[in-house]
């Protein structure tokens, strides 16, 4: 369903009408009245279109998209059509709508309530209250792990100076943190934070094949090795198998959010409760059935 190209320059006097400020408000008017399409009784207006075509376009770019406009209307339509023709006569549109608008009032102000009353603050004792009372449905799929790692790129950095940083890294916060600005300025990828969980199975990833697996991974191992492009260096501080229960910084992010979800919930009950007992008191509440 193309338009033809004669009947696309008329279009283009018609927005050339709409998008200047030349002629007459009564021409403009008349012109941005032209009918694009029609589908049954339903009829696309070329102000239908108003401003979803630039002045600035080029006619080739304007053509393209008054086609595609028009051609995706259509076929809306056409749909649309089909839908209201084979609705269940059971389907209450008007109920489905009003739900739904009450719906989408009542989750906005909830969201506000949350926003404005909701106390996010969630204490380290509260994390461990919360973790040893629901541990048991915290256990672990895989072998996580503590660790201390480095993926150096050969050929870009001094191996000598990241193997003295290595091997000094614990004797001092000065050490420590000349390796960590030696990681973020030369290796690919580093991992220095000692209470940091990752996956075993990540960190094998980015070593050489069969370096590392839940089998023969132990605490206090240390791996310094090469491959053709890398240089690897890999300290396991610690290892929680698959079937353990995760320790409680692994899964800190997750407890904290059930426990705002808990405090939501508690928080929208309270307010409903208040809501009641308030307008109950000024008798705007009357329930008919015991």
């Amino acid at each position: 369903m193309r338009l033809s190209k004669s009947y696309f320059l008329f279009l283009i006097l018609a927005l050339g009408l709409v998008f200047s400020s030349c002629g007459t408000k009564e021409e403009a008017a008349v012109e941005n009245n032209q009918k694009l399409a029609k589908v049954f009784n339903k009829v696309l207006y070329l102000s239908d279109l108003d401003g979803m075509i630039s002045p600035s376009d080029s006619p080739q770019d304007s053509l393209l998209k008054l086609n595609a406009l028009v051609e995706t209307w259509v076929r809306d339509n056409l749909l649309m059509h089909e839908a209201e023709r084979n609705i269940s006569k059971n389907l209450n549109i008007d109920q489905l709508v009003r739900d739904y608008r009450a719906s989408l009032i009542r989750h906005s102000y909830e969201k506000r309530m949350v926003e404005v009353s909701l106390d996010s603050v969630i204490t380290q004792q509260e994390l461990l209250t919360y973790y040893e009372t629901n541990k048991d449905q915290y256990q672990l799929t895989n072998t996580i792990m503590r660790c201390h790692f480095l993926k150096v790129p050969k050929g870009i950095a001094d191996i000598s100076e990241a193997k003295r940083l290595w091997k000094d890294k614990d004797d001092s916060d000065e050490n420590y943190k000349a390796l960590l600005e030696y990681a973020s300025q030369f290796a690919q990828v580093y991992m220095l934070e000692d209470s940091l969980w990752s996956k075993l199975d990540d960190i094998a990833l980015q070593l050489p094949k069969n370096t590392i697996s839940p089998s023969k991974v132990r605490a206090d191992k240390t791996y310094s090795l090469d491959d053709d492009d890398y240089h690897y260096f890999l300290e396991v501080l610690e290892t929680v198998g698959a079937k353990k229960i995760a320790p409680l910084d692994y899964i800190k992010d997750q407890i904290t959010k059930v426990i705002l979800h808990k405090r939501k919930f508690k928080l929208l009950e309270e307010k409903k409760e208040e809501f009641y007992e308030r307008e109950t008191q000024r008798n705007n509440v009357e329930i008919f059935v015991n």
